[in-house]
């Protein structure tokens, strides 16, 4: 018997996955004979459902839902296909209450939604039935319940979801099931889950006093602690010096700017929902900026350019405010305040490839050689021909873009994946996609070729032949913001930042009072050779000290008693290692500075 293919054994396992999904409903309407049914789609680890239930669901309730699930997975039920007129689905949903499956069937009917196959009569559409439960489903199952594993089973958690995504609609609970084919899989799985919540920065940025939010200054708009500001700084720091040898200059634009400024980038309209209300200032309308590249236009546009001076590569710390929806706020890895690493550059059409290969070279600089990345690739996003009205610009500069992107990254030997529909509506972009320690995989940076926005603002150069040509724009942004590069460097590291990132580099921790005075001094010259020092003198037990150290994630703890004293040494334990070693107080600054400088 041939062997099936991995994409065969994939499709296998989203089925099983989707079946899965319509026996919890199945399970939920057994506990909830009321329940109204949102969706219940497959997700990369397994399954989800929505649903509007009587109560708040609790934890014990998931044990038992995976007993029901279970049990029904056991009394091998049939997953039997029904065809439905239109008019009888209908009805049947009104009078059932279900007024969410109510809403999808009226959009599958008036044709903004798609879910039956081309098998099925146009008057009619598809339902799906296990046990007593029929569900609005266009397919996809294995034939029987008896097909799922249920040793490979978990319901994970539960998590609040606007219905559709919209904040200004119902809020269902949704159920989260992790589902593989095998309990070896499974366990894996759960043990990754359980590594995650170790490494959430969101856990960590509170235990290392990084940064804040409060009610009061809104979601989504975090406070960075003095400890959270030198992580900010020391990676702001080291990208600037990094773009100054790579031949950028700096550039500062304010951070709200008029109406018509985001009209002429073509932002509004494409844009408008991701931008904060308008505010009404001297018979002008004001917006918080989104974005930094329409200021830097202007910079441009300000004077007259010869190809001489070209290419002109600008970079901006600039601090942009995106309205995200609450429903999808996270930390720091979904902001509604957040800095970004930008920078455009401004170039002839002839000179973006090679810009762009070395915008893809210096991205692999600080992935690979600086910061220890190695499992990165790009996501290729091109523009979608079937939906234009998604994209600005014409055929001609969109092919150029698309062209000059593709062969830029296929120059520049990173690996990539291409993605239809993806684009930003001014250019193809590519993402770096970076994977975490949790397997997670996040987008790290956005990088673009833009001959759209350029010529909204009607940017030009004098070429050699003495006539005006058109601009061509990268748009990059290799460290992200701060806030998201901090969130996933954090997770990546387990909050164990190298010593050059770290906001406390050494905690000096004397055994006993009377050997403050001691440890006040070498505190006091570690300082002053430029060591991110503190000293734990508190009247506190050596072991409380050196677990609120670890928690902190101090790389290095000096600690001090009457031996070190006379020996004029310190003793040093190094974070993660329980062995201690000592040496002179300049024997262990300068290896640190060493290691600092070497940024390891």
């Amino acid at each position: 018997m041939p062997k099936k293919s991995s994409s065969s054994k994939t499709q296998n396992l989203d089925e099983i996955r989707h079946t899965a999904a319509h026996v919890l409903a199945l399970a939920v309407k057994k506990m909830f004979p009321e329940t109204k049914f949102g969706i219940g789609p497959t997700i990369d680890t397994g399954f989800y459902y929505d649903f509007d239930l009587p109560r708040t669901l609790k934890p014990e309730d998931l044990v038992q839902l995976e007993k029901s699930m279970k049990h029904i997975i056991k009394q091998n039920l049939k997953m039997e296909k029904i065809v439905v007129p239109f008019d009888k689905a209908e009805a049947a949903a009104k009078a059932g209450g279900q007024k969410y499956k109510l809403e999808l069937l009226q959009e599958i009917r008036s044709g903004k939604r798609e879910i039956a196959d081309p098998k099925t009569p146009k008057d009619s559409v598809t339902f799906y039935r296990v046990g007593d439960f029929n569900d609005l489903c266009k397919g996809g199952h294995v034939d029987s319940t008896r097909n799922i594993p249920a040793d490979a089973l978990k319901l994970t958690h539960i998590a609040g979801a606007y219905w559709k995504g919209d904040e200004k609609r119902e809020q269902l609970q949704r159920v989260y099931g992790a589902l593989f084919a095998t309990k070896k899989d499974l366990d894996a799985h759960l043990a990754m889950i359980e590594e995650a919540k170790k490494r959430d920065h969101r856990k960590l940025i509170k235990d290392m006093n990084l940064i804040v939010f409060s009610e009061n200054v809104g979601p989504g708009l975090p406070l960075w602690t003095p400890k959270g500001t030198i992580v900010r700084d020391e990676l702001e720091n080291f990208a600037k010096e990094t773009e100054k040898k790579w031949g950028y200059q700096r550039v500062t634009t304010p951070h709200l700017a008029k109406r018509q400024l985001f009209e002429t980038s073509g932002h509004i309209p494409y844009y408008v929902d991701d931008l904060y209300p308008g505010m009404e200032l001297d018979d002008n309308e004001y917006f918080l900026k989104a974005m930094n590249c329409p200021m830097t236009m202007e910079i441009y546009k300000s004077k007259v350019h010869s190809y001489r001076e070209l290419p002109l590569r600008w970079a901006e710390y600039g601090t942009v405010y995106r309205y995200e929806r609450s429903g999808v706020l996270s930390g720091l890895l979904r902001a509604r305040g957040f800095t970004q690493n930008d920078a455009h550059i401004f170039c002839t059409y002839d000179q973006a490839i090679d810009e762009f290969v070395q915008v893809m070279k210096l991205h692999k600089y600080y992935y690979g050689k600086v910061l220890g990345l190695k499992d990165f690739y790009v996501m290729l996003s091109m523009r979608d021909p079937a939906q234009k009205n998604k994209f600005g610009g014409n055929e001609e500069e969109w092919r150029q873009a698309e062209e000059m992107i593709k062969r830029a990254i296929k120059k520049s030997g990173v690996a990539y994946k291409e993605m239809v529909g993806e684009a930003s509506f001014y250019g193809p972009k590519a993402d770096f996609q970076i994977k975490s320690a949790t397997g997670r995989e996040e987008t790290a940076s956005t990088n673009q070729i833009d001959l759209i926005m350029p010529k909204r603002f009607g940017l030009t150069y004098a070429g050699a032949d003495g006539k005006e040509h058109p601009v061509a724009v990268i748009h990059r942004a290799p460290l992200g913001s701060h806030e998201r590069f901090i969130a996933f460097l954090l997770e990546h590291y387990a909050g164990a930042l190298p010593a050059w990132l770290a906001p406390v580099q050494a905690m000096v921790i004397p055994i006993s009072e009377k050997l403050n005075k001691y440890a006040s001094a070498i505190t006091k010259i570690l300082s002053e050779e430029n060591i991110r020092v503190e000293l734990d003198d508190r009247n506190e037990s050596m072991g409380k000290k050196i677990r609120e150290a670890e928690i902190q994630k101090i790389p290095y703890m000096l600690i001090v008693g009457e031996k070190e004293k006379k020996s004029k040494k310190v003793t040093i334990r190094k974070r993660g290692d329980k062995k201690q070693n000592t040496a002179s107080l300049t024997t262990f600054f300068k290896k640190l500075q060493k290691e600092i400088a070497e940024k390891k």
